[in-house]
């Protein structure tokens, strides 16, 4: 069932009118009934009763996004939910490394102490702990200096941040946010491609396909890099989608 993006978001933030100086234009979005005067919306297209919201020229009308605007405008915002949650997992991270580095010492004994209890337990399993890749990845990490701890605390917030950011500006369809996680997304592609050739799990495929996709998807939806025409047929996209635009080439037409 195909989804009325134009409906939905009116029905979730109310209607649009303006009335336009031209007349050839005016008498196409205004109409007179019984009940009193009505105007076009123009998002979604339907004659809403009262007075506009505005009135003007035509080029000083609201830019309203419209149909596969909106629908592209709501799957930025999804990403930018995913960048959300993707950032303060990372930041949880760092503060994690960052406490660790501060009490190293105490967490490989408890860590040591733990080994001990359930060595014996997963023996009975025919399971190895002291050649358990997870194991070994810990131990190792005891072994780091607290100033490489603090790097990598340093990398992780910064890299938390970046996420941030590429959130709040796909939240608000920012041009320079399309950029940015095109750009942040695919620099890390190889090194998740790398991951998967030392182990490989549904979690990094799946990881790996989806950005894929929202790289594509934002690279040639938004004409990012000169794609498709780039800035200037994306721009000449939004305008052509506006009701005004199309109500005055009809009006051009006829």
């Amino acid at each position: 069932m195909a989804i009325d993006w134009d409906r939905r978001t009116c029905a979730r933030k109310g209607h649009v009118t303006y009335a336009p100086d031209d007349p050839r234009l005016r008498i196409r979005l205004h109409a007179d009934t019984p009940l009193g005067e009505v105007w076009r919306c123009l998002r979604c297209g339907d004659f809403v009763l009262g007075e506009p919201h505005g009135a003007g020229p035509a080029a000083d009308a609201p830019l309203v996004p419209r149909g596969k605007v909106l629908r592209d405008l709501f799957i930025l915002r999804f990403l930018a939910l995913e960048r959300v949650v993707r950032g303060v997992f990372i930041v949880l991270v760092a503060v994690a490394v960052w406490k660790f580095s501060n009490s190293q010492d105490a967490v490989r004994r408890l860590f040591n102490e733990y080994l001990d209890v359930f060595r014996p337990v997963f023996r009975h399993f025919h399971y190895d702990l002291d050649h358990s890749p997870v194991v070994g990845t810990i131990q190792k990490t005891f072994g780091y200096k607290h100033s490489t701890l603090l790097l990598v605390a340093g990398l992780l917030l910064a890299y938390a941040l970046i996420e941030i950011i590429e959130a709040v500006g796909l939240w608000y369809a920012k041009r320079w946010a399309e950029y940015l996680t095109v750009v942040a997304t695919a620099a890390f592609l190889p090194l998740e491609i790398y991951e998967l050739t030392e182990h490989i799990s549904a979690v990094k495929i799946t990881t790996l396909t989806l950005n894929i996709l929202a790289v594509l998807y934002i690279a040639l939806t938004k004409r990012l890099f000169g794609l498709r025409g780039g800035r200037r047929a994306f721009d000449e996209e939004r305008h052509s989608a506006s009701l005004l635009e199309v109500e005055h080439s009809a009006g051009v037409l006829v």
